[in-house]
């Protein structure tokens, strides 16, 4: 690699650290850029799952203090999860085929985008239900998605929260960032020892990311809710579709 392919994913890296706190799709950006650099798609798909810690880690230095909000119990619960759908995910990507399980997650993403397109809606119809046993179980299967592929993940998290409790989707966001952030976290360990990571890639994608993390809270926070739901929505639906035809 040369220079200007570590700058490269240095800008990438950013913009699907942004991307990805607003919308939950920075592998539609990160993904592509390492495919793009000549890393083959199972090695790209492990780097980027190393390189996107930063996302997390980036988000949660600027806005880790909203957390206090939700009830620790709760909190250690669905941290417990995730990390336990991490290393399942990464343990099936280690262990077997992915064509089996990609043919589903374009649906999947299509799926979450219309559920977060319906939230208001849905939240409607909930009342103050919260689904206490739907949401765990919808993490851990989310979580293992993450550890396992990871494209749109975050937009099936995001959909999971706005629709299960009954959390803004300011602090949805912050939710989501914290808890793909671990299970993408405990992926990268798994994948550091067992799996082909470059990296120097990896490394170059995660200051991007680190950055683009960070300036996503604020955004959010002064965003306009409707917008920012429709944004994902289309870019969820468009994955979708992307994934779908290649």
């Amino acid at each position: 690699m040369g220079g200007w392919e570590y700058v490269f994913l240095v800008v990438a890296g950013y913009f699907a650290g942004l991307i990805g706190y607003i919308t939950g799709l920075a592998s539609v950006v990160s993904y592509p850029a390492l495919l793009a650099i000549g890393l083959p798609p199972v090695a790209a798909n492990v780097t980027n799952t190393v390189a996107l810690v930063g996302v997390g880690a980036g988000s949660m230095t600027n806005s880790a203090s909203e957390l206090r909000h939700h009830p620790r119990r709760n909190l250690f619960r669905d941290a417990a999860i995730s990390v336990t759908g991490g290393v399942i995910g990464a343990v099936l990507l280690l262990a077997s085929s992915a064509a089996s399980f990609q043919t589903m997650v374009p649906y999947l993403i299509a799926g979450a985008s219309v559920a977060v397109l319906a939230q208001p809606f849905l939240r409607r119809l909930a009342g103050d239900r919260t689904f206490p046993v739907a949401y765990p179980l919808g993490l851990l299967l989310v979580s293992v998605y993450g550890g396992y592929f990871g494209a749109g993940a975050g937009v099936m998290l995001l959909a999971l929260v706005l629709v299960s409790t009954t959390e803004s989707f300011w602090r949805a966001g912050i939710l989501k960032s914290f808890l793909l952030g671990l299970s993408n976290l405990i992926a990268a360990i798994w994948f550091a020892f067992l799996g082909p990571v470059h990296w120097l890639p990896a490394i170059a994608m995660a200051i991007g990311a680190f950055a683009g993390g960070w300036c996503g809270p604020p955004i959010v926070r002064h965003s306009n809710e409707r917008l920012l739901r429709y944004l994902v929505a289309v870019c969820g639906l468009g994955l979708a579709f992307w994934l779908a035809v290649n």
